[in-house]
């Protein structure tokens, strides 16, 4: 049977998207058509427009700008282009000014108002709109909320409709940043015309089946099984200049509100050794380093940017132990799986974590670390130094933790996604 063309949307740059990765590489070694239609950065100077992953794995990066946008970022930074400009304006204003100074005062207006945020959205979407109409697809897939809306007028708005999965990485009703109710009466609205719901865990799937009456596909979010993975490979200690026997107490991911992240900083002070490690950037990185700094605690807590994906496996094994302690400030994070949990696991390091049921269930379950009550510095400097105070108990559960990553990885959790095509095909 010859396999259908897929197009993927996704609100990101698709540089660390781990699910996204997984599930396309997956439908492409498969045998379908995968374009994945995502966003490219203009600070990125690297980044290309389009990506041929494999033969049959493309990504596609639309503009973050519009052109006419683009083109006086442009002019503004570069002298010659920017007169080369405003002689044009003038010309064009002189003889058109009835059209040229009302475009131009109605520009000027959305971009320094609050209108510029919806503008720059509502022009990213059109553009992956355009995209995701450019060639003929059998199976459309939004991931999140935020392409849902391009998924369904690709996939229904047509004489022909097409299927369309939705893959809810989040609670979208809950989260971080999407306090507003209309996030809520956008899903509920194209909830009904998809064809197929894929979420992360069954904590999400009973949720959904509360607010809509039905229960989606679970996937869980298991990364790939690692194979060959050298701690030499990358040497944290030489890279932070720390002793080789320091013990590296690693946090790896998103810098985010909500996860934790300035209550572990609280809890150093009462580790009994080791440096805190934070690898990944993000929105609240700025106040943590002042926070440090505030508290005279630069010598033991270091950070790093984020590293692609497939080199951050080599970085992971480095720790003595990781975290893992979101915290309750939504539902969201409360039923969240992690997806560095399972990094964790597969380098086997030991964790500390949030005791969140989907997280709980893992770590207590398998035996790969301790959970505590992810609110309180103290809980969590008691972990800590119970783990670093017993290596014997920290190699069992390390252990634990490579026995376990044969049971939480995508090999096995694949085949889930795949009968999810077979579905709708």
């Amino acid at each position: 049977m010859m396999k259908k063309n897929v197009c993927m949307f996704v609100w990101n740059h698709f540089t660390n998207d781990a699910r996204v990765l997984r599930e396309c590489t997956t439908l492409s070694e498969k045998g379908y058509k995968v374009d994945l239609i995502c966003i490219h950065d203009p600070n990125d100077k690297n980044m290309k427009y389009v990506e041929k992953r494999n033969e049959n794995f493309n990504v596609y990066r639309v503009r973050r700008y519009p052109l006419v946008v683009s083109t006086l970022q442009y002019c503004m930074k570069n002298k010659l282009a920017g007169g080369a400009a405003l002689v044009l304006w003038l010309f064009l204003a002189y003889f058109f000014p009835l059209i040229i100074l009302p475009l131009t005062l109605l520009g000027g207006l959305v971009l320094k108002t609050k209108l510029k945020t919806g503008f720059l959205r509502g022009s990213i979407i059109l553009r992956m709109i355009l995209r995701g109409r450019m060639k003929k697809y059998d199976i459309y897939h939004s991931n999140d909320l935020n392409t849902l809306p391009q998924g369904y007028i690709c996939a229904k708005w047509r004489l022909m409709r097409k299927p369309l999965i939705y893959d809810s990485h989040e609670v979208q009703t809950s989260r971080t940043g999407y306090d507003s109710s209309i996030y809520g009466k956008m899903e509920q609205f194209f909830i009904k015309r998809m064809d197929s719901m894929i979420v992360e865990n069954h904590t999400r799937a009973k949720y959904n089946e509360v607010l809509y009456g039905f229960y989606p596909n679970v996937v869980h979010n298991y990364p790939f099984i690692e194979k060959e993975v050298k701690t030499d490979e990358v040497d944290l200690h030489e890279i932070l200049q720390l002793p080789s026997d320091e013990k590296i107490l690693l946090y790896q991911g998103g810098i985010q509100a909500g996860r934790g992240l300035e209550k572990l900083i609280k809890a150093v002070p009462k580790f009994n050794e080791g440096t805190l490690v934070f690898i990944g950037d993000g929105r609240i990185k700025p106040e943590l380093v002042n926070m440090v700094n505030k508290m005279n605690l630069h010598e033991k807590v270091k950070f790093l940017p984020k590293v692609p994906l497939s080199e951050l496996p080599k970085y992971t094994k480095n720790a003595y132990l990781g975290f893992q302690v979101l915290n309750n400030t939504n539902y969201n994070h409360y039923s969240a799986s992690s997806n560095k949990l399972f990094e964790y696991m597969m380098a086997g390091v030991p964790v500390v974590a949030c005791d969140f049921p989907e997280i709980k269930r893992v770590v207590e379950g398998e035996e790969t670390g301790i959970c505590i009550d992810s609110h309180k510095p103290d809980q969590i400097a008691e972990a800590v130094n119970k783990l670093l105070g017993n290596n014997v108990l920290r190699n069992r559960l390390s252990e634990n933790s490579i026995k376990a990553s044969e049971l939480f990885n995508w090999e096995k959790e694949k085949e889930l996604f795949i009968n999810v095509y077979a579905k709708v095909s």
